[in-house]
């Protein structure tokens, strides 16, 4: 008999987001307050039974000392009853998933980049709200999904976790990523490549694209061209990934 769920996986998310309201408190310390109150599961409709007063008084109970912030501003408490009652989740700002298929783009590979706001390159791979999902080819871009980062906050290896959501990936562009983490993610056959000043998606994976006309070694493995064909490439695998 299988073990019951902590929390949905939309709940886990709303939790994860007022967590981050709230100060940037210990996620699974609010979890952790959230089961003292109601009876597992934790599901949408029992957060969203959830008042500021509540909230102030859980904060206030026995995860005090597990960092599950006292004394935070009555502003921030408000938002975070927001994000558990699944108001201002969905981003407005948020770009539009493309059609696609698997196979419909020969020679193509997916990539995925960490992502706050809008379509940007724009964050941390422990700390992103969500992973934008691209099938690039060296002629057409499509964003194939979008995928929360913050509802993995709540396991135990968040990591490993976050990892997990971009396993199908071939690549992940972050602006940072510490080097525990960075292990895992190769560790789950995803190639992490850093550009701290971030920028436009469509930009950075234009230039991505020109490098799929004439990979380096680095890019060809990833991209399954066969050993002989890596001669001809010139550019230090350094260099690129700099």
């Amino acid at each position: 008999m299988s073990a019951t769920p902590i929390a949905s996986r939309e709940a886990a998310l709303r939790i994860a987001l007022a967590a981050r309201a709230l100060d940037g408190l210990d996620v699974r310390a609010l979890v952790g307050a959230l089961a003292d109150k109601f009876d597992l599961p934790i599901t949408e409709s029992k957060l969203a039974s959830i008042t500021v007063e509540d909230l102030r008084s859980i904060l206030a109970g026995g995860h005090a000392e597990e960092n599950c912030v006292v004394g935070v501003s009555g502003d921030a408490l408000k938002e975070a009853v927001r994000f558990l009652w699944g108001e201002n989740i969905e981003g407005s700002d948020l770009p539009a998933i493309d059609s696609y298929t698997d196979g419909e783009m020969p020679g193509s590979i997916r990539v995925a980049i960490a992502n706050n706001k809008g379509e940007n390159l724009d964050g941390h791979f422990g700390s992103c709200e969500r992973f934008l999902i691209y099938q690039v080819s060296s002629t057409a871009i499509k964003l194939v999904a979008v995928r929360s980062g913050l509802d993995a906050d709540a396991a135990e290896d968040k990591n490993k976790a976050r990892a997990e959501v971009i396993a199908d990936c071939d690549l992940v562009f972050i602006q940072s990523i510490g080097g525990p983490a960075a292990a895992k993610v190769v560790r789950a056959g995803v190639h992490p490549l850093k550009k701290p000043k971030g920028g436009p998606v469509r930009d950075i994976l234009a230039e991505l694209q020109g490098a799929l006309q004439s990979p380096p070694p680095w890019l060809a493995r990833i991209m399954g061209l066969p050993a002989a064909s890596l001669a001809k490439y010139e550019v230090e695998e350094e260099e690129e990934e700099a």
